[in-house]
């Protein structure tokens, strides 16, 4: 069983930036993908970004060029970025762990994010 934990979410102003942190209880089985996805209530969860084990990076339309996903293996940890938010930003961010071979994923606990002014 892996553990996520997530951190960094907040209050911000439109146009400020954020950085969402999540660090993987133990090491992750490779190739695997680690990812950010959000929610608002009444929508399904919807991908933000993810980043691959081989570093293939996949973002979703809305934040490109905004959002900037990382990760850090000896930590394994991944970040997301956030620059130039906007209150459409606003929601639940999830950090997500997906091991390829064995298809198996886990879901950190979520972390509030509110762009508001």
């Amino acid at each position: 069983q892996v553990r996520l934990v997530e951190s960094g979410g907040g209050l911000v102003q439109p146009g400020g930036s954020l950085r969402l942190s999540c660090a993987a209880s133990k090491s992750i089985f490779r190739p695997n993908v680690m990812g950010w996805y959000r929610q608002t209530p009444g929508k399904q969860r919807e991908l933000v970004a993810t980043m691959s084990s081989g570093g293939i990076t996949d973002y979703a339309d809305s934040v490109k060029g905004r959002f900037t996903i990382s990760r850090d293996d000896a930590k394994n940890t991944v970040y997301l970025q956030m620059n130039s938010l906007k209150p459409e930003d606003t929601a639940v961010y999830y950090c997500n762990v997906r091991m390829v071979v064995a298809n198996t994923y886990y879901w950190g606990q979520g972390t509030q994010v509110t762009v508001s002014s």
